[in-house]
């Protein structure tokens, strides 16, 4: 015989917990004439029962059910399926938890949260002690605030030494520049990288041009060679977040930005640039797209690898339709689009992956190397699944 203090110490119960229980039903206890309650072997075997069964997550109703009757396989059923949903929900923000001490990678985190909850990603990022600069890179390149530092001199190491930062050509540039229908007076160029859009602007317009982009580096170069060429005088260069532009509204006639609008996302740069142009001002932006037809049957035409490389590093990546929709939907009407020319895409990639081929030796084995081993592999096996895209839009 026990007394409930005596069970309450043999089960590591308490005193409180077993009163809750007998009231329920669950154990029957016996009171003495000196007003003692006693509990016998049963109860402490039915209780132990009780305490496997909450082990495995059942609740006390269950239990209850389970002690004075046939188990019911469905009830069992759906609870281990409840408890694999908790184990996986735990498992989760262990990994998380585990992430963020820097014992393993947090790119899927910052994928996922990048693609539900961009500003907050951002305005987190900062509170973390990255500068804005540093946030916009981690969010679009090393996608992982414990490899970052490393990950960006990796891929700097590739980009500083080449003049295009991404595909195009100044046949495609002309191209554009042909379909404003006015002459440009004030150009904006957004993510002007080393300025090569930028030269052929200053050297068939007259217009005054400012150049922005966050790599103080890239825009030292471009100032050099403009005031090389002679055009420094009317070009001005801004280290500056695309993404909050330190312009007064409607303060540029043409808004320029070839391979960098999807840094921020093209349709946020819809949106969010389009206030800093005049009435019927033009936007011209390139940006990649899938070819309709690829969209269609995507499983034919690319291969699996392509296709999960530019969903991990692009996932906004939409086609031309839904561009053209997103853009009327932000206030333009639609002038003219163009995929660019293969001379553009080899104008970059030719380049670029000579420039991987020769620091193999130095960076094989990084992240950013293999980061951008994949996107060769993906450009070689492209088959026209997926073009770069000229659009020419004017602000209604």
């Amino acid at each position: 015989m026990y007394r409930i203090s005596q069970l309450a110490d043999k089960l590591g119960l308490s005193r409180t917990t077993l009163l809750y229980y007998e009231k329920l039903g669950l154990i029957k206890g016996q009171r003495l004439a000196n007003g003692y309650r006693t509990y016998t072997e049963r109860d402490v075997q039915r209780l132990t029962l009780l305490q496997n069964l909450q082990a495995g997550g059942l609740t006390l109703k269950e239990c209850q059910a389970c002690l004075d009757s046939k188990v019911e396989r469905d009830m069992l059923v759906e609870r281990l399926r409840l408890l694999d949903e908790e184990i996986t929900h735990k498992q989760r923000a262990r990994q998380l938890l585990a992430a963020m001490l820097g014992e393993s990678s947090l790119t899927e985190w910052h994928q996922t949260l990048d693609q539900h909850a961009p500003e907050a990603h951002i305005d987190w990022l900062m509170k973390q002690g990255f500068d804005e600069k540093q946030a916009m890179r981690l969010k679009w390149l090393s996608k992982d605030m414990n490899t970052h530092d490393q990950y960006m001199a990796d891929f700097m190491a590739v980009f500083n030494g080449l003049e295009r930062w991404g595909p195009g050509s100044q046949a495609d540039t002309l191209n554009a520049l042909a379909q404003i229908p006015h002459t440009p007076h004030t150009i904006l160029e957004i993510g002007c990288g080393r300025g090569i859009a930028t030269q052929v602007l200053a050297a068939h317009t007259q217009a005054t041009i400012t150049a922005t982009d966050n790599e103080e580096k890239a825009l030292a170069v471009l100032n050099d060679t403009l005031n090389a060429q002679g055009h420094g005088e009317r070009i001005t260069t801004v280290c500056a977040n695309m993404a909050d532009l330190p312009f007064a509204p409607e303060s540029f006639d043409v808004i320029w930005s070839e391979c960098s609008a999807y840094i921020m996302g093209v349709e946020a740069a819809f949106n969010a640039w389009r206030s800093l142009l005049q009435t019927d001002g033009i936007l011209v932006l390139s940006d990649l797209v899938w070819r309709e037809e690829a969209t269609q049957t995507l499983s034919e035409g690319i291969d699996n690898d392509t296709r999960a490389f530019w969903q991990q590093e692009y996932p906004d990546m939409t086609t031309v339709a839904v561009r053209l929709a997103q853009a009327e939907a932000a206030g333009y009407r639609v002038i003219d689009h163009f995929a660019l020319s293969d001379d553009a895409w080899q104008a970059y990639y030719g380049p670029f992956e000579a420039r991987l081929e020769a620091l193999q030796g130095e960076l094989e084995g990084a992240r950013a190397y293999a980061d951008m081993q994949r996107e060769i592999a993906a450009f070689h096996a492209r088959h026209g699944a997926f073009d770069y895209q000229m659009f020419i839009l004017q602000k209604r």
